[in-house]
């Protein structure tokens, strides 16, 4: 009788959950009968040959390397930093967000039992489930967070941003990951829920920069993920500062004329869209 891919690598002990298979699955670092497999619902025979490859994923989640790729590219420092993981599902960007030093992490998502049980039973870990960040207010913490970070799915950025000014602290670093199959109306998703449109691309980055500045967020950098989103889609990091006067911030030009060339932006805030 066939099984789950995912099933499979549980209950023979290749993974010690079913989130961490599916992020196992995702990363490509599990082998079928010698051929990466690509879908955790994958149907394996009873003699089929599994076995994973490469080290293992040092994140619970996948997310977990983005995240690090920008705490690397912006060079960003959350060592001994109150942090708010917005969207924390599995929980790949708190567990990044600890093992890069942070002090304390609320790990907040709309679900519910999808935080790996190493994260749970964390002590510098709190959880907050069944909860959408659109209405979050300070009253709902102790304190201010010095860094705020985001990945949310089915849902725009542009609705959750406004609610995260009054969370930061005074120049706190907001990093949120920009999904354009989110960002775009369902009509310019293409086949698989894949958006290939760059000039689309471009779009769903100008309306998160919007939403960011006009939330109090002055964007400092962004960078292309280098690793593609559970579909192939091909997806964003943003860093932006709390409370921080646009002025004194022009590096996200920079980054933008690297990763839209073929799309100009208008230079100020006031109606920041793709001119061309």
């Amino acid at each position: 009788m066939k099984r789950r891919l995912d099933h499979y690598l549980v209950e023979t002990g290749l993974a010690d959950s079913r989130q961490k298979a599916q992020a196992l699955i995702l990363a490509g670092q599990v082998l079928v009968n010698d051929r990466p497999a690509e879908k955790p619902g994958l149907l394996i025979a009873p003699d089929a040959r599994v076995r994973l490859r490469g080290e293992p994923l040092r994140y619970v989640g996948r997310g977990g390397l983005k995240l690090e790729a920008a705490l690397r590219g912006f060079a960003l420092d959350v060592r001994d930093a109150l942090c708010l993981d917005i969207g924390a599902s599995t929980g790949g960007f708190t567990d990044c967000l600890l093992q890069h030093g942070a002090r304390q992490v609320y790990a907040l998502d709309v679900g519910h039992n999808q935080l790996d049980w190493k994260l749970r039973s964390d002590s510098r870990v709190v959880v907050r489930e069944g909860v959408n960040a659109r209405y979050l207010t300070p009253a709902d913490f102790p304190e201010r967070f010095a860094v705020i970070v985001a990945d949310v799915s089915f849902i725009s950025l542009r609705l959750i941003l406004p609610a995260l000014g009054p969370l930061a602290a005074p120049e706190a670093a907001l990093v949120a990951l920009v999904k354009p199959q989110f960002e775009v109306g369902r009509e310019q998703v293409g086949k698989g829920g894949i958006v290939r449109d760059r000039r689309l691309h471009a779009t769903a980055m100008a309306g998160v920069l919007t939403a960011a500045r006009q939330a109090g967020f002055a964007p400092e950098r962004m960078l292309a993920s280098p690793v593609l989103g559970a579909e192939g889609n091909q997806e964003y990091l943003l860093l932006a500062r709390y409370g921080q006067p646009l002025a004194q911030v022009d590096s996200w030009q920079t980054d933008w004329q690297t990763l839209f060339p073929e799309v100009e932006i208008e230079a100020g805030f006031e109606n920041l869209l793709p001119t061309r």
